[in-house]
């Protein structure tokens, strides 16, 4: 991920000026990685250490998100609809 690609996120999604941890960042981060990864994963199908660091990757995303819907639902809701994680 470039840099201004990662500072874009932190600034879209910070709870304040120097958060760079919360779950939102966090979430925005992964989801910006599984993106690219599911790009070449498209073109290189036979690349299986990829797909299971892909999997961690969806799967600590999975974690984050029941982590924020527990303890705010708020949030939770807003960053989802922004990422557009579901439907």
């Amino acid at each position: 991920m470039e840099a201004q690609t990662k500072k874009k996120i932190l600034t879209d999604h910070q709870l304040h000026a120097k958060d760079t941890g919360s779950a939102d960042v966090q979430i925005a981060l992964l989801t910006e990685r599984i993106n690219h990864l599911t790009g070449h994963l498209q073109g290189n199908n036979k690349d299986h250490s990829s797909r299971r660091g892909l999997l961690i990757m969806v799967s600590q995303r999975r974690r984050l998100l029941n982590y924020l819907q527990k303890t705010d639902n708020t949030r939770y809701l807003g960053i989802t609809k922004k990422l557009k994680l579901r439907k």
